[in-house]
């Protein structure tokens, strides 16, 4: 690689860096400033003063902010993420197995959601502005406008209650056959393979159309190439860049956006955890899942930023 490209990929890496230190800051403070007080919560109205003093003490509520901050932070370093107030449970042993839940119906979601939505995008520009491209875009603008509980709801009914095909609560555990697992997740990661098709799809198609404006496939319909060759051979690899970016942008709502999701099929990924939290009022738990989905969103889209910069020809050759 270049000098030029290596200088932007760091660029890129230290930007992510600074940009997940800035969000760690607001995560904490946005927990601190919640009304209430954490020890009345974990110990409920009829604790004596006493006992609320003592449980202040031991979990730091008494230190500075900043303090309380920078511990946190240097445990979070070290791979500690601390303890649940609510079940005494380390944080890290908890979250291990509803990570791998969460990442499992997202991959699952992605290798539907991508390949199909480059396809239909393809077929898009192929027939473009006929009554299959018109098709294809309405479906896609009808599916972007539902929410994501509206279409998990339309899917538990049909495909859970009426039809019973599937189960309306994806229940999964550990050493389950995959074929069990498989058709547990059915429902949720069709739901979620639905969100984020569309979106894909209506990038791709625009990405390809406006690289379909270049001369250099001008040139190539005039050699007399059949139309899905000059957008397989010419028009996609070069708008390859743009596509990159939305499968990554769309991939990374996969694993953080799937708390309605997870909600409505009671999966037990890192969304449900974050619910069943959050009602709890534990805070270390809140501040480590939204800790884990911003450094996973913001991996992704440094992914998708140096895969860019990677692909675009004019920095791997310039003049």
């Amino acid at each position: 690689m270049s000098s030029p490209i290596l200088k932007l990929i760091a660029q890129r890496i230290a930007l992510g860096i600074l940009l997940l230190l800035a969000i760690s800051v607001l995560i904490f403070a946005g927990t601190q400033i919640l009304p209430g007080d954490v020890a009345q919560a974990i110990l409920g109205q009829s604790a004596t003063p006493e006992s609320l003093a003592n449980l202040r003490e031991q979990l730091g509520l008494n230190d500075p902010a900043y303090i309380r901050y920078f511990h946190w932070l240097g445990g979070v370093l070290t791979g500690d993420l601390g303890t649940a107030m609510s079940s005494g449970q380390d944080i890290a042993t908890s979250i291990k197995g509803r990570l791998w839940n969460t990442l499992f119906l997202a991959f699952w979601a992605a290798v539907v959601a991508v390949p199909l939505a480059i396809i239909l995008g393809l077929i898009a520009v192929r027939y473009r502005n006929g009554w299959v491209d018109k098709l294809i875009s309405g479906l896609a603008l009808a599916s972007t406008s539902f929410p994501e509980f509206f279409i998990g709801y339309l899917l538990v009914y049909f495909f859970a209650v009426k039809w019973q095909i599937f189960p309306a609560i994806s229940t999964v555990y550990d050493g389950m056959p995959f074929g069990e697992r498989m058709q547990a997740i059915a429902l949720p990661a069709t739901a979620l393979t639905l969100v984020v098709l569309a979106h894909m799809m209506r990038m791709t198609r625009a990405a390809i159309l406006n690289v379909m404006q270049s001369a250099y496939v001008e040139t190539a319909e005039l050699k007399g190439l059949s139309a899905f060759a000059v957008i397989r051979k010419h028009a996609f690899p070069n708008a390859i860049a743009p596509i990159i970016n939305v499968v990554m942008l769309n991939l990374a709502y996969l694993i953080v956006g799937v708390v309605v999701v997870e909600v409505i099929f009671v999966y037990p990924g890192m969304g449900q955890y974050l619910v069943d939290h959050v009602t709890k009022r534990d805070v270390p738990v809140v501040q480590a899942v939204g800790l884990i989905f911003a450094a996973v969103y913001i991996s992704l889209n440094i992914i998708a930023d140096i895969a860019a910069i990677v692909a675009n020809p004019r920095l791997r050759h310039p003049k």
